[in-house]
């Protein structure tokens, strides 16, 4: 008797927690977003109570990391739980998105979840008309507060995708924001955001500490803020209908801010990004801060186990990444987990520029003492040519400043660290040069720690079956770009062939540049 009442217990409990709902998922992605610009992290010129809530009342990580700092790849990342060099055409920037690769997206969808986006979703490139982050949710507009912000209301957008929602179903839904991505109208973040240019503690040294560029981060400041104020009103949106606690909420960015030496390269504010994630009924201990190393690789597998989908019937390649699952079961802060000790980094091709749509290709690993970049092509110029306007740095007044620097006043130390050509091999010393200034490669007494970190490297290319690793790099610049207006834009600029490169300006383009 006691035995059957103890297996009825265990399979009435066990059935109870089989029968629990699966949660809705909440995806919130910034454009641009470097870490540690939230208030989370203790930036106090940029206000962002959202973010801080779901750290609060979640997990807040140190050590997040995109493997590739673009906003194309960046994405492909997120929705397969791939690295780019497993990717094939998504390893680029703008590229055709490949039919073999399915989205986390739209396995969820496929497995009773109602899927839907607001603002940016998977892009830029050509999905044909797969919908990679589920169905848009764009139309309800608003005005803007700059030019220079998007219109698209996207907190009353999430209330128009709750709406439609089958009740019985649950969510995923993608907010990407278009903030804080460039265009910013200057001075907005003194004018509009009421802040002064001394309430930034820190210029990054790679930078020159002018009154342009510390307004230059207000700017940024701000949209950063319009972002996130966005993000308030979906968490209270999701209490008010009683779907807050059930709800697992991510909240990050896709790269770097958009700076000279940031997004689009390999270093520390390029790859290192803001993750706060919360789950009221899926997260134990909430207010824990963890120090493992993840990687955006993790999102993938994390939503398809909570979400209860098989993987071997998901139809998905296969994860080079991990659940975060295991850091949400346990009680523990810091470093719950020896083994999340490193992360991988990596691009191919971005923004063009460069003679026959050629890209700049690195790899790298990060680990808590070093940062170890290796640079394939040491010839190519890293953020473009600079007849073509440095097409993979976005045309701002930082940008402006340093280029200034260099063709008025004959300065090249910031141009150097945010232009020039690069050694094909760096090492930096994260803990004693966090900034990543001092590049140890060649240094004798670092010799055997930047083997031990190549070596680790190129084992883990190796087994993911990086074309690199084979010497069939050039498989990723033969990939065509995406938007045929742009395709092959070197050789046709300098024809005199006329374009039209908003993201970049007029004044970014060296006509008369000669290397030294």
């Amino acid at each position: 008797m006691v035995v059957v009442f103890i297996c009825t217990c265990f399979f009435s409990c066990k059935q109870q927690e089989e029968e629990k709902p699966v949660p809705n998922i909440l995806f919130v992605i910034a454009d641009d977003l470097s870490y540690p610009h939230t208030g989370a992290y203790g930036t106090d010129w940029i206000k962002t109570p959202g973010f801080d809530r779901v750290a609060k009342e979640g997990l807040l990580f140190t050590r997040a990391y995109t493997p590739n700092a673009k906003c194309s790849p960046s994405r492909s990342i997120i929705i397969t739980g791939r690295n780019s060099w497993q990717l094939e055409e998504a390893a680029n920037h703008v590229p055709f998105f490949p039919e073999k690769f399915l989205s986390h997206v739209e396995v969820l969808g496929n497995n009773g979840y109602f899927t839907g986006y607001t603002g940016k979703g998977w892009a830029p490139g050509d999905a044909g008309e797969r919908e990679l982050t589920g169905k848009r949710f764009s139309d309800l507009k608003m005005e803007a507060p700059t030019p220079s912000i998007s219109p698209i209301d996207y907190a009353a957008n999430f209330e128009m995708f709750l709406d439609e929602k089958p009740e019985e179903e649950p969510f995923y839904f993608w907010y990407g924001s278009f903030e804080p991505h460039r265009a910013y109208t200057y001075g907005t973040g003194a004018s509009l955001g009421g802040k002064t240019i001394d309430m930034i503690d820190q210029v990054p040294p790679f930078w020159p500490d002018t009154d342009s560029i510390r307004n230059d981060l207000l700017d940024y400041a701000y949209e950063t803020e319009y972002f996130d104020q966005h993000l308030v009103k979906m968490l209270a949106t999701l209490e008010k209908r009683g779907m807050l606690e059930n709800t697992l909420i991510v909240v990050t960015a896709d790269n770097g801010m958009p700076f000279p030496r940031v997004k689009g390269q390999g270093y520390e504010y390029s790859n290192h990004l803001p993750l706060a994630i919360r789950w009221g009924e899926g997260i134990k201990n909430p207010g824990r801060v963890i120090d493992d190393f993840v990687s955006f690789l993790d999102f993938s597998p994390t939503f398809l186990e909570v979400g209860r989908v098989n993987f071997d019937s998901s139809g998905m390649a296969a994860f080079a990444g991990e659940s975060l699952l295991p850091i949400f079961e346990t009680e523990k802060g810091g470093k719950t987990d020896p083994s999340k000790n490193a992360v991988l980094i990596g691009k191919e091709r971005h923004d063009i520029g460069r003679p026959d749509d050629q890209g700049y290709p690195i790899r790298g690993i990060v680990n808590e003492e070093y940062t170890y970049i290796h640079n394939f092509e040491t010839e190519r110029w890293p953020a473009g040519n600079p007849e073509t306007g440095y097409l993979n740095t976005d045309g701002s007044p930082t940008k402006t400043v340093i280029l200034n620097q260099r063709r008025i006043e004959g300065e090249y130390k910031y141009w150097n660290l945010s232009f020039g050509k690069r050694p094909s091999e760096e090492l930096y010393d994260r803990k004693k040069d966090p900034y990543g200034l001092n590049n140890l490669a060649l240094h004798p007494e670092y010799q055997n720690i930047k083997e031990g970190l190549k070596d680790e490297l190129f084992r883990q290319l190796k087994a993911q079956k990086d074309p690199r690793m084979s010497g069939n790099g050039a498989i990723f610049d033969n990939y065509q770009y995406a938007q045929d207006s742009q395709r092959d834009f070197y050789n046709r600029y300098m024809k005199g062939e006329p374009f039209k490169t908003g993201w970049v300006n007029d004044s970014d383009y060296e006509k008369d540049f000669k290397e030294e």
